[in-house]
This record gives C-alpha cells, sequence and structure tokens, in this order.
C-alpha cells in the first residue's frame, strides 16, 4: 500500500467522462511522482546459526535432567547451563566391573589349570624318556652277556617308549597351543569389558552440559511439542538445548500471499521489536519462500515466508533475543520520481499487462511494461507518458469492448 502523502503526490485525478449513451467512466491522469511501495509483515527473531547443546553421554544412555539454566538466559564460554543423572550407567558400571573380575578369576583359573596339565604331561614324559634310555641300553648289550629272550624284550620296549615318548611331546605341544587359545580369549573378553567401564565412566564423568561458546541457552521444542522439564528422562546424544550466535540474527517474516508479489532479495526492511517502535533497525531480505502455503490445517489463508537480516550492532544495543516478536516494513519500491497505475487498471494475456487510455476521447487498449507491484498500485517502466488518462478497468467493461485487441 502507499502512503496517503504519497497518494496525493502521485497527483490521481478521478474525471467524469460522459458518453454518448451518458455512461459514467472513471479515470486518473498519469504524473510522475515520488513513490514509495511497501506491505507490513509479522515475525519472530532467530539466530541464523546457533549450536546444538545435546544430552552428554553414549547413544542409547538415559539421563535424567536434576538442573538447568532458565530459558533465554545468557551465557558465557564455559558457564554450565545443566546437569544430568545416570542410574542406569552407574548399575551398568558396576556389571562391567563385576564382570572383569570374573574374567581375572576364569583367567587365573584357566592358568593353574593348564599349569597342572603340562606339569603332568611332563612328568609322564620324563619317566618315558628314563624307560628309553634304559631300553636303548639293553638294546646294545651282548647276546653272550645276556640271554636272548631279554635282549628281544628290550628292543621291543625301546620301541614302544619311543612312540610313547612322541605323544606325549605332541600333547605338551597341544596344551600349550589350546592354553594360548584360551587365554587369548579371556583375554579379549577383558578388553572388551574394559572399553565398556570407560565408557561408563565417560558417561558419569560427562553429566554437565557447559557452554562452547557466548550466546543464549534457549531450551529446544521435542518431537512431542514440549519444552524440556526437570526430572525428566532423556535419551544421550539428542538436542537438548541450542546456543544461538548473537552475532548472526534474523527474522524470520510471513507475508499473505497476495501482499507479497512483489517481494524479492536484496529489499529494504525496517524492523522493530513488538510493542517497542523506537528501536528500530534496517535490514534486507535475505531469503524468499519459493511457494506459499497454508500457516495450519484450521487456517486455510496462505502466507509467504520471508528472512530479512538484523544489523548484529543493533541488537547488541537493544539486549535483542531470539523469541522476540517482531514487525517489518518491507520496501518494495522507493523512487524520488516513478508513473504508477492503480491495479484495477491492469488487465492481461498471458505475461503481457495491458491499460486502457483515452485518446481523442476514445478507449484504446495498450500494452506496457510492468515494475514493482505494490498492493494497490503498480509501477510502469514503459507503454505511458505522464498526463495521459488511464480508465479504471473495473468501471469501464464497454470501453475495453470497443478497444479490441492492442495495436
Amino acid at each position: 500500500m502507499t502512503r496517503p502523502a504519497l497518494a496525493l503526490l502521485a497527483m490521481l485525478l478521478l474525471a467524469a467522462c460522459a458518453s454518448e449513451d451518458g455512461a459514467v467512466t472513471a479515470t486518473e491522469t498519469v504524473a510522475a511522482a515520488p513513490v514509495e511501495f511497501w506491505v507490513r509483515a509479522e515475525g519472530e527473531l532467530k539466530a541464523a546459526k546457533a549450536t546444538p547443546l545435546r544430552v552428554p553421554g553414549q547413544n542409547f544412555a538415559r539421563r535424567q535432567l536434576v538442573w538447568m539454566l532458565p530459558d533465554g538466559s545468557p551465557v558465557k564460554k564455559g558457564d554450565l547451563v545443566a546437569r544430568f543423572e545416570a542410574a542406569q550407567s552407574k548399575l551398568q558400571l558396576d556389571k562391567a566391573l563385576l564382570d572383569l573380575q570374573r574374567n581375572a578369576l576364569a583367567r587365573a583359573s584357566k592358568e593353574g589349570e593348564l599349569e597342572v596339565g603340562l606339569d603332568r604331561v611332563e612328568v609322564e614324559l620324563a619317566q618315558a624318556e628314563s624307560a628309553l634310555a634304559i631300553a636303548r641300553r639293553y638294546a646294545r648289550a651282548d647276546f653272550e652277556a645276556l640271554a636272548r629272550n631279554v635282549v628281544l624284550d628290550a628292543v621291543e620296549d625301546e620301541e614302544f617308549l619311543q612312540e610313547k615318548t612322541g605323544v606325549l611331546r605332541w600333547r605338551q605341544d597341544q596344551s600349550a597351543q589350546r592354553g594360548e587359545a584360551e587365554l587369548d580369549v579371556l583375554g579379549v573378553q577383558r578388553n572388551t569389558l574394559e572399553a565398556d567401564a570407560a565408557n561408563k565412566r565417560g558417561d558419569l564423568d560427562a553429566l554437565e552440559l557447559r557452554a562452547p561458546h557466548d550466546g543464549i541457552f534457549m531450551l529446544a521444542i521435542s518431537w512431542s511439542g514440549e519444552l524440556p522439564r526437570i526430572g525428566e528422562q532423556m535419551w544421550a546424544s539428542t538436542e537438548f538445548a541450542n546456543l544461538p550466535d548473537i552475532d548472526a540474527l534474523e527474522v524470520e517474516l510471513r507475508l499473505p500471499q497476495q501482499e507479497a508479489q512483489g517481494l524479492a532479495l536484496g529489499q529494504k526492511v525496517e524492523l522493530a521489536p513488538l510493542g517497542h517502535p523506537g528501536q528500530q533497525a534496517v535490514g534486507e531480505v535475505t531469503w524468499v519462500a519459493s511457494a506459499p502455503r497454508a500457516v495450519s490445517r484450521q487456517n486455510p489463508a496462505k502466507f509467504v515466508s520471508a528472512k530479512a537480516s538484523v544489523p548484529a550492532e543493533a541488537a547488541k544495543r537493544h539486549g535483542w533475543v531470539p523469541g522476540q516478536a517482531f514487525t517489518g516494513r518491507v520496501i518494495l519500491l522507493s523512487a524520488p520520481e516513478a508513473l504508477t497505475v492503480p491495479n484495477v487498471a491492469l488487465s492481461g494475456e498471458g505475461d503481457q499487462a495491458f491499460v486502457t487510455v483515452l485518446d481523442g476521447g476514445e478507449p484504446v487498449r495498450r500494452p506496457v511494461e510492468l515494475g514493482k507491484r505494490g498492493p494497490a498500485r503498480t509501477q510502469v517502466l514503459s507503454g505511458l507518458a505522464a498526463g495521459e488518462r488511464v480508465l479504471l478497468a473495473a468501471d469501464a467493461p464497454a470501453a475495453n469492448d470497443e478497444a479490441g485487441a492492442a495495436p
């Protein structure tokens, strides 16, 4: 919409032109004048950059919130913002330590069992080697010194003892290898239990949440649409709050679809907190949604979202914090001199716009090139000249029929 003063400066002259049949047609004389198109919007101050603050601990660990700062509190780097308890992690740590003790006992028992088994094999092997030495001595004895049957028995005993000695040495090697493998399994189990215990200790040592940098402590809304509460159970690693960067703030605006047609990047926006018009700052449009959308299922009206930058110096001077409601005046067009026509005087076919002008008292349909479009008026770049009279289309259907197609 345009201001009343600017509407007067635009030299809007409505004349009553009587046609042959006595009908009255409303017209406006085009004049170059200072012009400003703007639309008003409302929105919320948000941070363009924010550091998420997550519940400390490993995944699938439960935490209970026991203390936190009030929502919206300013914090410095290293300040404590929340404290948690982890009863489940403490129980899991106790269980991991108990399993470590059991593993140590199992290892000691296995080492003792292996040592006894190896000692038994070594005793049998020593006996067999001793008997083999005796058998070998008899086997090399002179047949004349001993009876023949004694020598044959000694030779037979030597072959048997050689086989027995080989078997005992094989059992000794197998027992040692099997024992090492079983001890390796217990060692792997011990490493796993130690890693689990270390994780649980880390969970218990990380029950305090501190600010990584300066900012404003803002609680995050959960999937259920609620803010965190004292005593609430939370999963570790889930987002609990965020720390907006107060040096990078922006206002997310919302405009009715019909009023946002001329919205574009780079346009100036006069911003002020709702209820504090004196705290004004000037930003610019940095983002415009590609399509309008309804606010809720209960409200079918569609709005266009846009974002406007906020000067960091103004935010610090006035103490603005994310979450504040803001109003904005988006300047669609500001020119010291321009030609404009009422929106009701425009018609179109495809991408081509037309106006109906009086030429020698006769209505003529003429194509025009348009510039910025405001809620009530539109800038004309070419196709019209100052002093020409434009018919208001809503009041002159007959004139349009007589004009026919564009020349």
